[in-house]
């Protein structure tokens, strides 16, 4: 079957192929719901999976469990109630160096068709994973679908794209012939054999636990790693449910399931430190806070570590057409999933003479004004706020909310509790935007949340000053411009350039800085401190396999 698996998906992983090349939209999994897509009572399925999950043990046997671990909440009210295996760092280890000899021999297709089948089977269960991601995350339903599902299944594609185009490099057997003179060549068969660098570890964030965690586990399976994941603690039960269906599939291709390993624990233990700096952890992706990723780029030196952490995202406002889509478009990017994506906006830098608009010169005042309008409008209705909000992954980041509040900056849009119409207990808080001076330290570092600060400069000139200075400090994984001056605009490019972040231009429409898109858009480069790598690229993958090369004469 593991054979067949390759064929079965090659159509697809073709076109994934051509898409990496064109950069053009592409994807083979519906972001849209409908029955169309996804089959009459697959909505209905989902949940009720979801919910049957409630409240009893999660269905994944793990040999040598020692204990059961859980403790979720949704920030939508009420524990969830589910327990997992809870596994030594000894015995994770253990069965996943087990499983990697015969994974290892499977080669490149077996490797890449498993994949492929695993993400096939993952968008099949998009509904059940969909109420997995709201429940842990906060997320709003739709972006819980959309981002937990298919949009994570296609940068787990996109990862699985670029391994097989690097790997496919490598010829395999060849003969190689030296031409002697009047003597007879010298010939040899060479003999190319792409092998895994070992166990792979992969570390979960507790506020996108697929979207961050599909490339690296993805990657590092279909250059024929086994994988430990491990969850937030926080956030166990999309994961659960990836490893779950990933074992399947591995047992009925013939291979030992724990080729992929689920590590769950409780917040606080040790596990992720101890399994980071075991010397057979060959590899390590990480999404979480500047602290953590630090200390793995740091102490985890026997491994290729690939980090995404926190960074300072930034807005230079210079000049507009169209001030009223500046501030609806920032007034939604401030409010989506209440500011909890790694690409939301904090700092908006508008000069303190203001700026130029088609209807003349528009003050600061005014600017932030609108801004603070376009947040305010967005929250105006409860009942359609909520499902762009969402909740609160957790208490520490409402704290923090109030944490910004007691810098005693003016505010432009106070933060507020909103009541969910669904779930009355959800913890939902609107987006605080405050006002700041640009020598402020407090704009010098993240406040992860629904906080930003609308900063006041000099001049348009001080604005990319500043911005380029706190990518390099603190790092990025968004920045934008509005301007309608081309000199502006190359001026904003070469910052970026410098400072090694993407950058977006005049976003006034449906599109938000917030968003990328898999096949097209990379997510990070790697080159600031907010991530020391991209999803996806060459380098992403290229070093998660080595080449072994054998030769004879012939």
């Amino acid at each position: 079957m593991s054979q067949d698996l390759f064929a079965r998906h090659q159509a697809v992983l073709e076109k994934a192929v051509e898409a990496a090349a064109a950069r053009g939209y592409w994807s083979p999994f519906s972001e849209s719901p409908s029955p169309r897509n996804y089959g009459e009572g697959a909505a209905e399925a989902g949940q009720k999976a979801f919910e049957d999950a409630r409240g009893k043990p999660f269905p994944l046997e793990l040999a040598d469990a020692f204990d059961t671990v859980g403790g979720e909440s949704s920030p939508f009210g009420g524990e969830l109630g589910i327990t997992y295996p809870r596994l030594s760092a000894d015995a994770l280890v253990a069965a996943s160096t087990r499983a990697l000899a015969n994974w290892r021999r499977a080669g490149p297709k077996v490797w890449v068709g498993v994949c492929l089948e695993i993400l096939h089977r993952l968008n099949r269960e998009s509904f059940q994973i969909a109420h997995a991601v709201q429940h842990t995350t906060g997320q709003g339903f739709m972006m819980a679908f959309q981002a937990g599902g298919p949009h994570a299944q296609d940068r787990g594609l996109e990862a699985v794209t670029y391994a097989w185009q690097e790997m496919a490099r490598i010829p395999g057997v060849v003969t190689w012939e030296k031409p002697q003179g009047k003597n007879d060549p010298i010939r040899m068969e060479k003999r190319f054999t792409v092998v895994p660098r070992g166990i792979a570890l992969v570390i979960g964030c507790s506020t996108f636990p697929t979207w961050n965690s599909y490339p690296g586990m993805f990657a590092s399976l279909a250059t024929g790693n086994t994988v430990i994941v491990k969850p937030h603690p926080g956030a166990i039960l999309p994961l659960a449910i990836t490893v779950k269906i990933a074992r399947d599939v591995l047992t009925e291709a013939g291979f030992d399931p724990d080729t992929v390993l689920l590590a769950a624990h409780e917040a606080g233990d040790a596990l992720a430190g101890e399994l980071a700096t075991r010397p057979e952890v060959k590899i390590i992706d990480f999404t979480g806070s500047t602290a953590n990723g630090n200390w793995l780029e740091q102490h985890a030196t026997q491994a290729q570590v690939y980090t995404e952490k926190a960074g300072v995202n930034q807005v230079i406002i210079d000049s507009t057409d169209d001030i009223k889509g500046v501030a609806r478009n920032l007034g939604f990017s401030l409010a989506l999933y209440s500011g909890q994506m790694c690409t939301a906006p904090q700092n908006i830098y508008v000069p303190r003479d203001g700026i130029d608009t088609a209807e003349g010169k528009m003050s600061f005042d005014d600017v932030v004004a609108a801004i603070g309008t376009a947040v305010e409008k967005l929250s105006g209705d409860a009942a359609r706020a909520v499902e762009l909000t969402g909740a609160i992954q957790n208490e520490q980041t409402a704290a923090r909310i109030d944490e910004a509040r007691a810098l005693g900056l003016p505010i432009v849009a106070d933060s507020k509790t909103l009541t969910h119409p669904q779930f009355p207990d959800a913890r939902v808080r609107t987006p605080l935007v405050l006002r700041a001076e640009a020598d402020n330290p407090a704009i010098a570092h993240e406040w992860f949340g629904p906080i930003s600060f609308v900063v006041a400069t000099d001049s348009t000139t001080h604005s990319v000053a500043l911005a380029q200075r706190l990518i390099n400090e603190a790092g990025a994984l968004s920045f934008s411009a509005y301007t309608t001056s081309d000199a502006v605009a190359a001026q904003v490019q070469d910052a970026a350039e410098e400072a090694g972040v993407s950058w977006s231009l005049n976003l006034t429409g449906p599109v938000f800085v917030n968003q990328t898109a898999a096949f097209s858009d990379f997510h990070g480069t790697g080159a600031n401190p907010a991530a020391n790598a991209a999803l996806s690229d060459s380098a992403y993958v290229a070093n998660r396999f080595r080449v072994v090369q054998a030769r004879r004469h012939v």
